[in-house]
């Protein structure tokens, strides 16, 4: 249990310091569609070579969404799903805190929030509810095809297939969220920037743990409706 609480921490530091790193740090000056595209391209990339390093030890997860669906299939108890999110939550923050150290209190951490849409589709901050149901529907996307593709131990290529999972809902949600998908992957950043004095992502953090873990919830649902063989 000590191996895989402290893969899941180091590899919830590695995708927060990287993804968020390239998100906040690398993508500066770029605008519109190339934006999203380094953002997506970053997590995707992030979370392949967390589920290729680790991802024997823990089955890298790296996300509580993914770990309650586990818990919900029956793959991980409910000890270790608490686990599993503690070292989730305390490495997004170390991964948030050393990326502040280096970055300095200027840089965003990649932070969640309501975001204003493009012009071409009104240009209004989106809503509460919006958030909520985006960022319900893009996990339970991305949480079902982690699911479907780890169910089966022969097949390698879920790692690379889940990494462009990953990279395909925040190329959608990075315009409405910022996409998180990850509850601890937002806490982080967030507590983060709250010790430094801004507030704001803090205040709206409830919108991207509760959605988030309720796409999960969802996903693990779906998967047993639907790939779940039923037992003779």
């Amino acid at each position: 249990m000590v191996k895989k609480f402290f893969a899941e921490f180091i590899g919830t530091l590695f995708l927060v310091f990287f993804a968020c790193g390239i998100a906040s740090v690398a993508c500066v000056g770029a605008e519109g569609a190339l934006l999203n595209a380094i953002i997506a391209a970053g997590f995707g990339l992030a979370l392949i070579v967390c589920i290729y390093t680790i991802g024997y030890r823990s089955g890298s997860h790296v996300n509580p969404a993914v770990s309650i669906a586990m818990l919900i299939d029956g793959r991980i108890s409910f000890t270790e799903f608490l686990f599993y999110c503690c070292a989730q939550f305390l490495g997004a923050i170390a991964g948030a805190a050393l990326l502040a150290l280096c970055a300095g209190p200027q840089c965003s951490l990649a932070t969640n929030g309501l975001q204003t849409l493009p012009e071409a589709l009104g240009g209004g901050q989106v809503s509460i509810g919006i958030a909520i149901l985006v960022e319900v529907i893009l996990t339970c996307g991305f949480v079902y095809t982690v699911m479907a593709t780890t169910s089966k131990p022969d097949f390698h290529g879920a790692g690379i297939v889940n990494g462009f999972a990953l990279a395909m809902v925040h190329i959608l949600g990075v315009s409405f969220t910022g996409t998180s998908v990850n509850p601890a992957r937002t806490f982080g950043p967030a507590l983060i920037k709250a010790f430094q004095g801004e507030n704001g992502p803090i205040e709206v953090c409830w919108i991207f743990i509760v959605a988030p873990l309720a796409g999960g919830v969802l996903a693990a649902i779906l998967y047993r409706l639907i790939n779940r063989e039923k037992k003779a």
